[in-house]
């Protein structure tokens, strides 16, 4: 008869905690994983059984149960914020879309046109929820969810269990790196901000040529087709720059 000692099965279940606190973590932050759609049993049992399967990959994870408590508190939360960390540095890509829907919107004078959200539970721009969905299939369509886990399984190797955050990226890089979305969220707008300059422009001119024309009841209504337009030419070339995000893993962005 096989037997085991409590010692093994202590080490058993802690080789399983520590990728089970960092997954968790993941399906907490991360964009689709963290969906209010998914019930949060789902999302646990589905880091319990990755935990599974990570942990015999995991030399040091067993190692812990030999340091004291106040070690295995500090390594819970170091587990959390990795996973935290890498979950939210893809939802900051999806965000920068947002921002770029929301900023096209505005300019093409879609930002009355809200409706609510009910992941975030508030009124959102329509524009910006619409590249944010386009975003999340292209994300899907990438095998992105499976990217994500990737980069984390990754994460063990490049930031061990026992070893400091900082080993793998340092938090004043993922700040600076979070400040370029804005810049990333600019230039994926730019195109229909040119392009709703330029119909202003030559509204203006045909407002002095032909006083007589109203260019509050026909500027609307041209700079919202010009606006839809250069956004449906848009949306076959946003597949690339997206899918580099998706696919650069977090420490070697911001190292």
């Amino acid at each position: 008869m096989v037997s085991f000692s409590f010692e093994q099965v202590w080490n058993l279940l802690v080789q399983f905690w520590w990728p089970f606190v960092r997954l968790l973590a993941l399906f907490g932050t991360a964009p689709v994983l963290s969906h209010r759609s998914i019930p949060t049993r789902f999302r646990v049992l589905g880091a319990l059984v990755l935990a599974i399967v990570l942990a015999p990959a995991i030399p040091d994870a067993a190692t812990v149960s030999n340091g004291g408590a106040l070690e295995n508190v500090g390594t819970l939360l170091r587990q959390l914020m990795v996973g935290f960390v890498i979950g939210f540095s893809m939802r900051l890509v999806f965000a920068a879309v947002e921002y770029a829907g929301d900023l096209a919107g505005l300019q093409m004078g879609l930002s009355f046109a809200t409706f609510v959200d009910p992941q975030n539970a508030r009124q959102t721009p329509l524009l910006g929820s619409f590249l944010s969905l386009f975003a999340t299939m292209l994300f899907l369509s990438a095998d992105g969810h499976l990217m994500l886990i990737a980069q984390l399984a990754e994460s063990f190797r490049v930031i061990p269990v026992l070893g400091p955050v900082t080993a793998g990226f340092d938090l004043l890089g993922i700040a600076s790196w979070g400040s370029q979305l804005f810049t990333i969220g600019f230039n994926l707008a730019l195109p229909v901000i040119v392009a709703i300059l330029v119909c202003n422009m030559a509204l203006g001119v045909m407002a002095r040529v032909a006083p007589q024309l109203s260019i509050f009841n026909v500027g609307f209504a041209v700079t919202l087709l010009v606006g839809l337009f250069i956004v449906a030419m848009m949306l076959p070339l946003l597949g690339a720059p997206l899918d580099r995000l998706f696919n650069d893993p977090l420490w070697t962005r911001v190292r």
